[in-house]
């Protein structure tokens, strides 16, 4: 390698000590001043992508208007659109089974079941379980993973109408938003008959009633607490899991809210038993001569103890109590 060669590469290397020193100076701004401009590019980037965010979450506060569902019944959730893409993505053909029907119609262990699977303190918060959702985040600080589960029925509610199944801290905000304003808009009455309305029962199924014809082939005001028990117990997992499986997680879920609806005095063992089973009445026994069967009737009543005022006065309501932990 020639001597001017290995001068340059050299001077290439360490710079050249000839460059004169202002010419240096001006290196050093406009390295500076680079800098500089990257901040505020960055800044303004931040700004933007804030304000974007803070527009997303803060839309949530006046829209959708919930308090059209006073009256209105949802034709198609959020959650529902979602099943469909996904199955668009997947290149399956199916179409969602949904049926309407108003909570006169459902079952009461329906509704006592549920709410003791999901939510056992529906009737007196207001919206969130606090106690709920902390023993969630500590859970999911233990495994080192976002989850935050303990919803209630009422964020369930708002999820499945509004928004979708991912778990983000965004989407959590705008759960929480529309949560505090359905619990202000309509009443407790109102958000369980969505709930059970609305509510994913398998692929695909949603609906209590829709349930109730796909899982036990009858109306859901036929429904048995056991029957009830069983639908309740999927909720966390109704893809996973199905009512009538013989699925361990299933049998001992459904198990033990049936146990609590008997301890709660919601059901009768007994009743349930002979309710269930089939008339066998004979034909003879029916034909009574009409003097007779009222002459029996008056000494039946005649022979039952009056009921005292303080009988009627022991109608105290049972104590909510956290059963499960919620997702």
């Amino acid at each position: 390698m020639k001597h001017s060669q290995f001068y340059a590469i050299k001077i290439k290397k360490r710079g050249n000590p000839l460059l004169h020193p202002l010419e240096k100076r001006d290196d050093r701004l406009l390295d500076h001043g680079n800098l500089v401009i990257m901040k505020k590019v960055l800044k303004i980037l931040i700004v933007i992508l804030s304000a974007v965010l803070f527009f997303s979450i803060g839309v949530y506060f006046v829209s959708p208007d919930v308090s059209k569902l006073r009256k209105m019944h949802p034709k198609k959730t959020a959650f529902m659109e979602y099943r469909e893409k996904e199955w668009q993505s997947q290149g399956k053909k199916k179409k969602i089974i949904y049926q309407w029907i108003p909570l006169a119609q459902v079952s009461p262990y329906v509704i006592k079941a549920v709410i003791i699977a999901e939510d056992d303190k529906f009737w007196t918060h207001e919206g969130f379980d606090y106690d709920a959702i902390q023993k969630a985040i500590e859970k999911d600080i233990k495994k080192k993973k976002f989850a935050i589960g303990g919803s209630t029925i009422s964020q369930q509610l708002a999820k499945n109408l509004y928004l979708t199944p991912s778990k983000n801290p965004v989407r959590k905000i705008k759960e929480a938003i529309l949560t505090w304003r359905l619990e202000r808009n309509l009443s407790k009455k109102r958000i369980i008959e969505l709930y059970l309305n609305v509510a994913e029962w398998g692929d695909g199924l949603f609906g209590i009633e829709v349930a109730a014809h796909s899982y036990f082939g009858k109306p859901a005001s036929e429904l048995t607490a056991k029957e009830a028990a069983r639908l309740a117990s999927v909720l966390p997992n109704p893809r996973r899991f199905n009512p009538t499986g013989d699925s361990k997680f299933v049998e001992n879920r459904s198990d033990r809210i049936y146990e609590i609806m008997v301890r709660r005095g919601i059901v009768i063992p007994e009743y349930e038993e002979v309710m269930s089973e089939p008339e066998s009445i004979e034909e003879d026994n029916l034909k009574q001569p009409q003097d007779q069967i009222q002459s029996d009737n008056k000494e039946t009543l005649d022979q039952l103890p009056k009921k005292s005022d303080e009988d009627s006065a022991n109608n105290g309501q049972l104590k909510n109590r956290p059963v499960f932990e919620r997702r």
